[in-house]
């Protein structure tokens, strides 16, 4: 091992995600739930959805009819969709699409968010509250011995999985088997989503979880190399967005995926824990 190359690596990985995640995570203000039919959006607080002081008092509404979300704009706003206003009614895409559809009315972004089987409006405020104070990352010093090389093995066929996320909805993700590695003198075993082909995604937690870090559990990449190993850095794991922000649904971890054993590397538990303000 380069020790100095892989120290690098991961300095540079954490960089980025801190940028990453202070731009697409930290500024979300906001997760409505959607009921069948019409509901109204605004910064009035008459408005079924109560959108941030920014915002006109009323934007328009989005209307759940069986699994598609329509958005009818208020006359006269200026709602942005791909740089164009938004003047007719239009069906909006969600997150769980190829690319969601963005709306967009001065610095406030809205896109529709799959839970599970329920859909709901997801809004991003960069001078919002939960923006202004965000507290940061925290991170155990970089240690190779949490660097390790996992042996991937494949089941007899990929399958999806029902995974529950923190608003008790269940979502889908892809398996095609585990990753075995040696840690602290034990093997373990981890199974991965695969987002895409070669692409693992880890979702666990360990002894730590709840103490030295975040108590329902952490991420981490890791890549399929071509000769059936793949690189599980730990000191790359970092804390799922739900860790700071009350508005975002992460998936649990599997049973198989809670380790006995503490992992002191990676993101440490953020300061507080996010509530959800009274409704």
């Amino acid at each position: 091992m380069d020790v100095e190359a892989a120290t690098k690596e991961a300095e540079a990985w954490r960089a980025k995600h801190e940028a990453d995640y202070r731009r697409e995570w930290v500024t979300i203000a906001g997760l409505h739930f959607l009921e069948p039919g019409a509901h109204t959006a605004g910064s009035a607080p008459s408005n079924d959805i109560v959108l941030p002081t920014s915002a006109p008092p009323v934007l328009g509404r989005f209307v759940l009819d069986n699994d598609s979300v329509r958005f009818e704009p208020q006359p006269g706003t200026a709602v942005m969709l791909d740089s164009h206003v938004v003047t007719a009614p239009i069906e909006l895409a969600d997150d769980g699409a190829e690319k969601a559809d963005e709306l967009a009315v001065g610095d406030i972004r809205l896109v529709v968010h799959r839970s599970g089987n329920r859909k709901s409006l997801r809004v991003w405020d960069p001078g919002g509250e939960l923006a202004r104070g965000f507290l940061g990352f925290t991170w155990f010093p970089i240690q190779m011995a949490y660097r390790v090389t996992g042996r991937f093995i494949p089941d007899t066929t990929n399958r999806e999985m029902q995974v529950m996320n923190t608003f008790g909805d269940l979502d889908t993700f892809k398996t095609e088997g585990v990753v075995e590695f040696t840690l602290q003198g034990q093997t373990l075993r981890l199974r991965p989503f695969t987002t895409r082909p070669k692409r693992f995604y880890f979702v666990s937690r360990d002894a730590s979880s709840g103490q030295e870090t975040y108590e329902a559990a952490r991420f981490l990449y890791a890549d399929l190399r071509d000769d059936g190993t793949t690189v599980l850095d730990f000191n790359q794991a970092y804390n799922p967005p739900c860790a700071f922000n009350p508005y975002t649904t992460c998936p649990i971890p599997l049973p198989e995926n809670r380790l006995r054993i503490k992992i002191l590397a990676g993101e440490r538990a953020y300061p507080v824990h996010p509530t959800l303000p009274p409704s």
